[in-house]
């Protein structure tokens, strides 16, 4: 059976852009630039994105283009009777995991999102907390809402790579982008909003210490969704004569873009309620729904219908990145097996279903899956990907695959470039961020 393809380079934009694009940007990103200085982390968390995450993503297209198949297939085609495809067994297991403990945060926002339409968003800044607490400690309400998260998830990636998946991101991508902005605008209208916005734009270097680099530099690893052979899988149904570097470019470009976006719909607002910049993971899920109540201009309806808003944004990052961690569950199993897509989803939803069910029921488990996916098995992934590229595939290999056999001029002249940072730097800074993480 022929593999399905993107049917355009919008469309592989799009399903890229949506993989990348996710909880990280708009929960994460955020809360650790209140934390490191506002725009002495933006700034090099961008350097970041152009040395480090690039030629990483630019690694996964070329393995998943090149060999057609999942993170283990490439490995046992380009690398056929070697040990390779058994080290990448770690890599195939990651989205799995990463699925199942996401799909619980997903769950958040399907609940937060449906709040937002009910009277329970207090304008009380210590009721709002404490009915996230309630919502979490719920016996049955967050497994609800993973269920349904995880089946959105799953009927998307049942559809298939065209009907599913890239249909999906090419109707949601410009949509979340148009919802982003619609917050952006209500944010910087609020009394006060200025101080967030010089926040934003003013870098504090007093903060840059060593761990605010490698947090930075860790984050535009994890931003692109690296290491996990996501992107891997998505290259494998990116047409013979797509552009890998334009395509990469493009997806890191509305990566960054959509993370600042995030953090002047966040940060102005928070600035302007007179709440802690750095207040952590809290600030959309305890914070957010407080300022988005309290700074209604008078009008009732206003705080919430821009809380729904809001929520609606989280829902479709969460998504678009959650349909991709499963998809490469799923495509290892019909590659690798008879399994039809229909069954091989199946599977990996129940899988996914009885660990994030644990991980509802237990901080302990979701904190256990989420260390050992961002922590170990993703920079580990994403190292085995560099080594190969720049060590194991020839020069001529890699420089045809990039190159599309030589017929992109533009890309001929940038291949040494390419070349020396998946070779010498990406591996380096993806044990910066490891060490890190096993230290700080």
């Amino acid at each position: 059976m022929e593999r399905e393809k993107f049917g355009s380079r919008f469309a592989v934009i799009m399903a890229f852009a949506g993989s990348a694009i996710g909880l990280g940007n708009i929960w994460r990103f955020p809360y650790m630039v209140g934390k490191y200085g506002g725009a002495a982390f933006i700034i090099v968390y961008v350097i970041g994105t152009i040395v480090l995450a690039l030629p990483m993503l630019l690694s996964e297209t070329i393995l998943g283009r090149r060999s057609r198949s999942n993170t283990f297939g490439a490995m046992s085609a380009l690398a056929p009777r070697s040990a390779w495809r058994w080290i990448s067994i770690p890599i195939v297991i990651a989205p799995l995991m990463v699925v199942s403990y996401y799909s619980v945060v997903g769950g958040w926002s399907v609940g937060y999102f449906l709040k937002s339409f009910s009277s329970d968003f207090s304008a009380d800044p210590e009721a709002v907390p404490a009915m996230f607490e309630a919502f979490i400690a719920s016996p049955w309400k967050p497994l609800l809402a993973h269920t349904v998260f995880l089946l959105l998830t799953g009927g998307i990636v049942l559809l298939g790579v065209k009907k599913g998946i890239e249909k999906f991101s090419k109707i949601t991508m410009p949509i979340l982008f148009l919802l982003i902005i619609v917050i952006i605008v209500y944010s910087l209208f609020l009394p006060g909003a200025g101080a967030g916005v010089q926040y934003l734009v003013k870098p504090d270097w007093s903060k840059l210490t060593a761990e605010a680099v490698a947090s930075a530099m860790g984050q535009s690893f994890y931003s692109l969704s690296l290491g996990c052979g996501v992107i891997l899988t998505y290259a494998s149904y990116v047409k013979e004569d797509e552009n890998l570097l334009t395509s990469g470019v493009g997806t890191a470009v509305a990566d960054v873009m959509f993370a600042v976006m995030a953090g002047f719909a966040v940060m102005p607002a928070v600035f302007a309620c007179g709440i802690e910049p750095s207040g952590g993971p809290g600030l959309v899920f305890q914070s957010l729904p407080f300022v988005f109540c309290k700074m209604g201009g008078g009008i009732p309806w206003l705080g919430p219908l821009i809380g729904g808003i809001f929520f609606a944004t989280i829902l479709i990052a969460a998504l678009t990145s959650s349909i991709s961690m499963m998809e490469g569950a799923v495509a290892f199993l019909v590659d690798e097996t008879s399994l039809s897509r229909r069954w091989a989803t199946g599977i990996i939803f129940l899988v996914a279903w009885g660990i994030g069910a644990c991980c509802a029921w237990s901080g302990g488990v979701f904190n256990f899956f989420d260390q050992m996916c961002s922590n170990y098995l993703m920079p580990f992934g994403a190292l085995i990907f560099t080594i190969f590229v720049g060590w194991k595939m020839t020069s001529n290999d890699v420089r045809d695959e990039f190159t599309n056999g030589g017929t992109l001029r533009t890309n001929n002249r940038l291949y040494p470039l390419v070349r020396f940072l998946i070779r010498y730097i990406a591996p380096v800074g993806v044990l910066a961020i490891f060490l890190t993480n096993l230290f700080l």
